[in-house]
């Protein structure tokens, strides 16, 4: 998708949304991203570790095999922003670094295993021989309440499951 007038950050954001949202659909956690480059989406994903039976499906790692496979490289341009709905892992991070990312922008900070302001700062350490900026809260309460929301139906249908259980339990007893 190529935009006339550059987009804010909120704007952007709104696209990794839907992309979570596409997660959540398919019982995967919600986390949406995509990696604008001159104002144009070049590449979008959504976890999918579970569907896809690859423990490094995140929405991060997935935005970025679409946006080096469409540009046929393994580096991203200069003015490359990825925006994702929740914090980054360790990994996703090395795989930002990797790559070549100018900056991120990101919703929900993930408290455990969030590896850029909340369990790691790992950009701090001074190892990395690329460095990029970032910045966390955007639509924060937006894709917070999508990640409680997702939760809150997962508690509740493993009650569900546990109740038809036992009630199968007691006819067979």
């Amino acid at each position: 998708m190529t935009v006339e007038t550059p987009l804010s950050d909120e704007e952007w954001m709104q696209f990794a949304y839907q992309q979570a949202g596409i997660a959540a659909s398919k019982q995967e956690i919600p986390v949406g991203a995509v990696i604008v480059s001159q104002n144009k989406i070049i590449g979008a994903g959504y976890n999918a570790p579970i569907s896809l039976n690859d423990p490094t499906a995140h929405a991060e790692v997935q935005a970025l095999r679409q946006a080096c496979n469409h540009l046929n490289n393994y580096r991203l341009p200069e003015d490359s922003v990825l925006y994702v709905t929740l914090e980054p892992c360790t990994m996703c991070v090395g795989a930002l670094i990797h790559a070549r990312i100018s900056r991120v922008v990101f919703g929900a900070t993930e408290t455990k295993a969030g590896s850029l302001v909340s369990a790691r700062k790992l950009l701090e350490t001074g190892y990395y021989n690329h460095q990029f900026d970032f910045s966390g809260g955007c639509l924060n309460e937006q894709c917070s309440q999508q990640l409680s929301d997702f939760f809150k139906m997962r508690r509740e249908q493993k009650k569900i499951n546990k109740l038809q259980e036992k009630s199968l339990n007691d006819q067979n007893h």
